[in-house]
């Protein structure tokens, strides 16, 4: 696609309420990549079913903290449900990761999950089934038709903010009560 004006990368993209998508209804997700090809992200808001334990204990892995094998994992996307996205704080790379920036990188490999059951992972990392995806154009698009707000990435929203609060505080950080936004969109 010619002429990329912005790049949208360690951008949240906050669903307005007239999103209907029920993959992206109240989301926020986290722009990991974003070129002429497209985007890809992590929605950081949804619950999966299952906890970082369950998924560990699939792959063969023992954790033997149990403040990690409880933790929530997330519901990434609607893309590759059943490939796992590490997002995460520091300066180590793994196998397969992909600096986002501000200090945020992106991991798919097995050996990140191995040390985060080791106690030897991340300060700070969430685990994600799935991603979302858009084609080219396609995010533009869907900002142009007033789906989406973006917000900086904020470490504190990601890893510590309760899920069923990210929402509302991401709108927050650039001003917006979300919950008083219409939900319909229009032009006139």
């Amino acid at each position: 696609m010619p002429g990329l004006t912005a790049s949208f990368t360690n951008q949240l993209l906050i669903a307005l309420p007239a999103l209907d998508d029920p993959n992206f209804s109240r989301s926020v997700a986290l722009i990991c990549q974003h070129d002429a090809d497209g985007a890809m992200g992590v929605v950081v808001n949804r619950a999966s079913e299952y906890t970082l334990g369950d998924v560990l204990s699939q792959m063969s892995l023992d954790v033997h903290d149990p403040a990690l094998a409880n933790c929530i994992v997330l519901n990434g996307g609607p893309v590759h449900p059943e490939r796992g996205f590490v997002l995460h704080d520091g300066e180590r790379t793994w196998d397969s990761t992909l600096a986002i920036g501000g200090g945020l990188s992106l991991t798919t490999s097995r050996d990140i999950l191995e040390a985060m059951s080791e106690g030897q992972g991340p300060a700070q990392a969430v685990l994600a089934l799935g991603c979302a995806g858009w084609g080219a154009g396609q995010l533009e698009y869907e900002l142009g038709e007033n789906s989406w707000l973006t917000a900086p990435a904020d470490p504190e929203l990601l890893f510590k903010l309760p899920l069923e609060q990210r929402w509302q505080a991401a709108g927050g950080r650039i001003g917006i009560d979300i919950t008083r936004v219409t939900d319909y969109s229009g032009r006139a």
